[in-house]
């Protein structure tokens, strides 16, 4: 009988786990284990471990300290990026239809629709890039480019024979900022919202487009290269392909602008900017 006992306290497949007082080698407390239930047992508690170690990590602060990990201001600062990244494309599209706008007014072409330049953008987005646009996109570049040539090192115009011609007052008002060939080459006067815009000389109208960095703008195509813009008006009189002459009002000064209290009024001459205040007095 004893060596059967025996026998089965030795049997391979049971395992005992024990609390033994060191002293007097009394059992406190024992528990047996076979070997299915060691291996589950020796499992959920590495499972368990796991997942306290995971909580630990993912819903404390301590998640913070894993390197490479993204907190609260670089996830910021990333959103921040990506609103100037947008902004940033906004502005260079805006520029780009201005610059090409400009140069088909210039080369008396008919400028741009906006509206079908934006459907072709939105098409471009969808679909991806086009060879064609991006050829096209080169070629005005490089116009750009070569078109820089047309201003002077030294900020001054070229001799312009202008002199003998009778420009009527756009507007009544103060000029609030000069002209500056190279950073400011506009006039801005300053006067209240609702004045009436008068075209300067005679000439036919080639553009009349919004945006929210000008307001209505209007632009008149005059004889032997001349160009005028007026730009910051709340309201648009004439519309594209009209003639008017010197004097005729054109539009009425004001918008929902920050700037809306001036007249930005651009002078160009064979595609180089003209300080406004030698041949007019505002």
């Amino acid at each position: 009988m004893a060596k059967e006992n025996n026998k089965k306290r030795r049997d391979p497949g049971i395992y005992s786990l024990a609390l033994v007082e060191k002293k007097s080698h009394k059992v406190l407390w024992q528990r047996d284990f076979t070997r299915n239930l060691l291996w589950l047992s020796i499992s959920a508690v590495v499972l368990i471990g796991a997942a306290i170690v995971y909580c630990i990590i993912a819903f404390t602060p301590l998640r913070v300290t894993i390197p490479g990990y993204p907190d609260a201001r670089s996830r910021n600062a990333a959103v921040q990026n990506a609103i100037k990244i947008d902004s940033l494309e906004n502005l260079i599209t805006r520029w780009d239809l201005y610059a090409e706008n400009l140069s088909r007014v210039i080369d008396a072409r008919e400028p741009l629709n906006i509206d079908s330049v934006i459907r072709r953008r939105n098409y471009i987005a969808e679909q991806g890039p086009d060879p064609a646009l991006i050829e096209e996109s080169d070629s005005l570049l490089r116009k750009e480019v070569l078109g820089a040539g047309q201003f002077s090192v030294s900020g001054q115009s070229k001799i312009l024979p202008l002199e003998g011609r009778h420009f009527f007052t756009p507007l009544k008002g103060a000029v609030s900022r000069h002209f500056d060939a190279q950073l400011h080459p506009w006039a801005d006067i300053s006067a209240p919202a609702g004045s009436m815009v008068m075209s300067v000389l005679d000439g036919t109208v080639v553009f009349t487009g919004w945006n929210d960095e000008s307001g209505y703008t209007i632009a008149v195509q005059h004889e032997s290269g001349v160009l005028t813009f007026y730009k910051h008006n709340q309201k648009i009189l004439k519309q594209f392909g009209d003639r008017v002459t010197a004097g005729t009002p054109i539009a009425l000064l004001g918008s929902s602008l920050e700037s809306s209290d001036h007249l930005r009024f651009e002078l160009w001459y064979n595609g180089s900017p003209v300080d406004p205040e030698m041949y007019i007095s505002f």
